[in-house]
């Protein structure tokens, strides 16, 4: 198996052989030819045939340093030695009963240890699942329709939720989406206490819900000022204030960015790294409030309905269990926030000693490359200064030097406890690189 980086010449197109045959079986039977249109890049995606460690090793043989980690849920990287031990036990034992067993009791235990604003849990099968049922939740609870949204926040594909992700924000995010289904969607800017309070002054909302730091935006933070506001309006007004942790939950430390920012919310959403990697979500939060979810003490509208085939899978959480174990016992946070600001002070030396017209963001493990200058970035208003196309070609030439980031129109990168100083340095140069090839050949 060689690395891209040994094959002194050629393309991306002549490496990949087998995948741009793949890619062309796939535009038959799926649209695209991808199952998520953020695994698509151009000319095609590689298909992954190994997926070990921080490596990903694609059908023709190519190995990649991976910095998407599975839509950030590799924590540990893949296929770690535990949580693999896991699956294989549970596996002999069944992989779903459609039955309650012992290991979700121990999971939801486990997540109201760490997570503050956990008293109860309920699983689903997805993060984009789990926010659609912790909105019905609030609803529920507050016996109010209308919920707030912040602009840039990426919560699922529910309707009521699928709005404002990106510019323009006036315009519906794709087709099928009704205006009755999102009459009821309050949007609201992220990051200004004054101008929510000022757009919300005349609304009854059930609930407020963000992500604490923007993943598809580009790993923007909310200020902790910002969000003590949040805060203190929901205890003022009696909204729920849910925090979206599918990206943050268990990355930003045990107790998440709730614990790293030092506000609780009302409700938690989850997903990712609570499954080991495998599919899950999970909404938890206030008794009081979670227990409507329990059809013995609730009826009619005052219950909210939440089930699915595969909730509390047994494999995912045994997955999740044996990786929340690694994190409790190992220094994994150590080592990936360490790498996570060497990433970030690097590559900002970098841009800063070529001129280059970049920025990183990012928190703990997590980071992004904007394609702008030094003006801060606060939202989604302020991000999409950058340049799409200055990040494609940055894409391009990472990709033939064996570096995996996504999305190739914003860079993004998720540390694991399998990456090393060498990939982080490999990672820097190459971009070093490029930014040097780009300045000689614009001269």
């Amino acid at each position: 198996m060689t690395r891209l980086t040994e094959t002194a010449a050629g393309t991306y197109s002549s490496r990949t052989p087998s995948s741009r045959n793949l890619f062309e079986r796939a535009k038959g039977v799926e649209p695209a030819g991808v199952s998520y249109r953020l695994r698509f890049f151009e000319p095609y995606p590689f298909f992954v045939k190994v997926s070990k460690g921080a490596q990903l090793i694609d059908i023709d043989g190519n190995v990649y340093t991976d910095y998407w980690g599975a839509h950030m849920a590799m924590i540990l990287g893949h296929a770690h030695p535990n949580v693999l031990d896991a699956i294989k036990m549970q596996a002999e034992k069944g992989w779903h009963s459609g039955l309650e067993h012992e290991l979700e009791v121990t999971h939801a235990e486990r997540i109201i240890k760490h997570v503050p604003s956990a008293e109860m849990v309920r699983y689903a099968s997805s993060g984009s699942e789990a926010n659609f049922f912790a909105v019905r939740l609030a609803r529920t609870y507050r016996k109010k329709p209308k919920i707030a949204v912040f602009e840039g926040c990426w919560h699922g594909p529910y309707d009521p939720l699928h709005f404002a992700v990106k510019p323009p924000f006036d315009m519906p995010q794709c087709g099928g989406i009704t205006r009755a289904s999102q009459e009821d969607t309050v949007l609201v800017p992220f990051n200004d206490l004054g101008g929510f309070l000022e757009r919300v002054k005349h609304e009854e909302l059930a609930c407020v819900i963000l992500e604490p730091v923007m993943g598809a935006a580009g790993m923007i933070q909310a200020d902790k000022e910002f969000l003590r506001g949040l805060r203190e309006y929901c205890d003022r007004t009696g909204t729920l204030l849910i925090f979206d942790e599918v990206v943050t939950g268990f990355r930003l430390g045990l107790s998440g960015a709730q614990g790293y920012f030092d506000v609780t919310p009302d409700l938690s959403v989850l997903g990712k790294i609570i499954g080991g990697g495998l599919p899950i979500g999970a909404i938890c939060g206030r008794r009081d409030v979670m227990e409507h979810m329990d059809h013995r003490k609730h009826k009619g509208s005052d219950y909210a309905y939440h089930g699915g085939t595969f909730a509390a899978n047994a494999i995912s959480l045994a997955a999740g269990l044996a990786s929340i174990e690694v994190l409790e016992n190992s220094p994994v946070y150590e080592h990936i926030d360490r790498l996570g600001r060497k990433a970030r002070e690097e590559l900002t030396i970098v841009f800063e000693k070529n001129g280059f017209p970049a920025q990183v963001l990012g928190v703990g493990s997590l980071f992004a490359i904007h394609m702008t200058d030094k003006r801060p970035i606060k939202d989604a208003r302020s991000y999409n200064l950058g340049s799409p196309e200055q990040s494609k070609k940055m894409f391009d030439h990472l990709l033939n030097s064996a570096i995996l980031m996504l999305t190739p129109e914003m860079l993004h990168g998720a540390i694991s406890y399998a990456h090393t100083e060498d990939d982080i340095e490999h990672l820097t140069s190459t971009i070093d690189e490029y930014i040097r090839n780009h300045k000689s050949t614009s001269q």
